[in-house]
């Protein structure tokens, strides 16, 4: 393997995160070679990139490793997702003699495993969740455990990432589903099915460090950031600083996770998690061992370029940084603009992009990859967006975000620009006083505003007696087509209807919630069933959901197998009260 600075990197991922990478090697002088799939041929990630290589998909290791080889590559950055954590796949490029871009395969595999990382925070005095990790984690072990401890509880992936793999149980009945349902995820996910317990804490804040460390021994941390809007534990907003954290609390988690990294032998960027409870106290989740999706809040409030500094660090060069030399200026938050419907519990959506408009503002990031016209499927995450404020303080910044959002159009898919908008304005939000139970204990579809009245669709080109008709303008709404959007939320327009756009509820329906493909049939033509009771499984975007029976009775009809590809509102079995 080759050593001082990268000439040529290949890029093993796509979307806003490799044209972030492409973009930062331009300005180190690095050449980038952008890797896609037959499908994503045109894509902007591709355009970004210096040289561009064809891949059978994100997931095939082997075929990226040749590419890079073929591509003259001396090393790879995988971003975030698809193979980023997975140290096979670290080692496998390090064999092949190309420069790995992020930690060593030993600390990733120390690390990314959260039952191994719970023990080197207990070995290294950092305070861990009250939980089960122990060496038995078979469901027997873990029923027991669970008795032991008591709910609430997450049974969280030892592989996972990203809120896949997790189930919250509140009663103690649902342990043996919840694990089943872990597991299957989580198998599918990480190719690993093991999980282990953790006590889920009430009103507790999700507050991370970021890590930069150098392969020369040095480490320092950029200050913490603040996640706790979650839902389905994926993260909508991260903001730097947190709220709650004073110098002393940084200071401490800080300190925390630097000694988390250089117990592990870490290089290169990475990010401790921690929960930060009401009365202060505060324990170590997971260190993510690669760059994190929310990384531009803190470049916003700390100068420093992450992802430069990821490929300098790759390439030899020590940290030039001391601890002392950290500055937090000011204040950032990030919103991710995701294609999913918060009508219909945050589903994820697919359509077409027929018109988008994002914000050109004074101190606002954009990152996307994301173009007008372009297909938004169930293949890969949903995130569209990252829009990104910076201001002098919170309240400042704020205002930016919320006038940054309202100067947001997107027509022809379903997003959360909306919910992002009303969660800005939340009391809650806006006095720095949000959990991780924010949007569950404040969210509803009921305070979704009306379209007003008066709105119709776009005449079709070839209706020559549109020009005669009259057509209400609102300022608050932009029609494209037959697609609305009023106040950031999405509407479908069909003559003088008005209907709101959403995807049918995830529970008490016989039809899928979503796209997807069918995971497993929980029943037969002739079982009785009861009310809430899961009849089918669906996986869509990395996500597992559940068909559920609207009402007790017999099944008449099963319309579906395992395997089976379903659209949205397709009919997968028939139920006779």
């Amino acid at each position: 393997m080759g050593s001082g600075p990268l000439r040529r990197v290949l890029i093993a991922n796509r979307g806003e995160i490799a044209v972030r990478v492409a973009r930062a090697c331009r300005e180190l002088g690095v050449e980038s070679v952008a890797a896609y799939t037959a499908d994503e041929r045109d894509a902007a990630h591709v355009a970004a990139a210096d040289d561009a290589v064809e891949i059978p998909g994100y997931l095939e290791g082997d075929a990226i490793i040749a590419a890079a080889a073929s591509t003259g590559s001396d090393a790879v950055h995988p971003g975030y997702g698809f193979l980023a954590e997975r140290a096979g796949f670290a080692e496998a490029v390090l064999r092949a003699g190309i420069r790995w871009i992020g930690p060593p395969p030993e600390a990733m595999r120390l690390l990314g495993d959260k039952v191994e990382a719970r023990r080197l925070a207990e070995a290294s005095g950092v305070p861990v969740v009250p939980g089960y990790a122990g060496v038995d984690l078979t469901d027997d072990a873990l029923l027991a455990e669970a008795r032991r401890l008591g709910v609430p509880l997450l049974v969280k992936a030892a592989a996972g990432g990203g809120g896949r793999g997790m189930r919250s149980v509140d009663d103690l009945a649902d342990v043996p589903e919840a694990l089943a349902a872990a597991r299957r995820e989580a198998a599918a996910a990480f190719g690993d099915d093991r999980v282990f317990l953790e006590r889920r804490l009430g009103a507790a804040r999700h507050v991370e460090v970021q890590l930069l460390a150098d392969a020369h021994g040095h480490a320092v941390h950029l200050g913490e950031r603040d996640c706790s809007l979650q839902r389905r534990h994926q993260k909508v907003v991260e903001e730097s600083p947190s709220p709650a954290v004073d110098p002393d609390l940084r200071a401490a988690m800080g300190e925390a996770a630097v000694a988390l990294a250089r117990a592990a032998g870490y290089v290169n960027a990475g990010t401790a998690e921690f929960l930060l409870a009401a009365d202060g106290s505060w324990c170590f989740l997971e260190l993510n061992a690669r760059l994190q999706v929310e990384h531009p809040v803190t470049e916003a409030v700390t100068g420093i370029d992450l992802v430069r500094a990821q490929l300098e660090i790759a390439g030899g060069a020590p940290l030039e940084l001391e601890q002392d030399d950290i500055r937090i200026s000011g204040h950032a938050i990030e919103a991710r603009l995701y294609a999913e419907d918060p009508a219909a519990g945050f589903l994820p959506a697919t359509g077409r992009v027929e018109l988008l408009d994002l914000p050109r503002w004074p101190g606002v990031r954009v990152d996307t990859s994301l173009r007008e016209g372009d297909l938004v499927g169930l293949r890969y995450d949903p995130l569209l967006a990252k829009i990104v404020a910076h201001a002098e303080d919170r309240d400042a910044c704020v205002a930016r975000l919320e006038a940054a959002l309202a100067e947001t159009r997107i027509l022809g898919v379903i997003t959360n620009l909306g919910f992002l908008r009303w969660a800005l304005a939340q009391p809650g939000f806006r006095a720095g006083e949000a959990t991780t139970g924010f949007i569950d204990a404040e969210w509803g579809p009921g305070l979704i505003p009306p379209l007003p009245e008066g709105v119709s669709a776009e005449p079709e080109a070839e209706d020559a007696w549109s020009v005669y008709g009259n057509r209400t303008a609102h300022a608050e709404v932009t029609v494209r087509g037959r697609h609305a959007l009023h106040l950031g939320w999405a509407f479908e327009l069909a003559g003088d209807d008005q209907q709101a756009v959403s995807a049918a509820p995830a529970g008490g329906s016989l039809s899928a919630p979503m796209p997807g493909t069918v995971l497993r049939v929980a029943v037969d033509e002739g079982d009785e069933v009861t009310e809430g009771q899961v009849l089918v499984l669906l996986e869509a975007m990395k996500m597992e959901l559940s068909v559920q029976a609207p009402a007790s009775g017999v099944v008449r009809t099963v319309l579906v197998s395992a395997g089976d590809v379903v659209g949205a509102g397709q009919s997968l079995l028939e139920l006779e009260q």
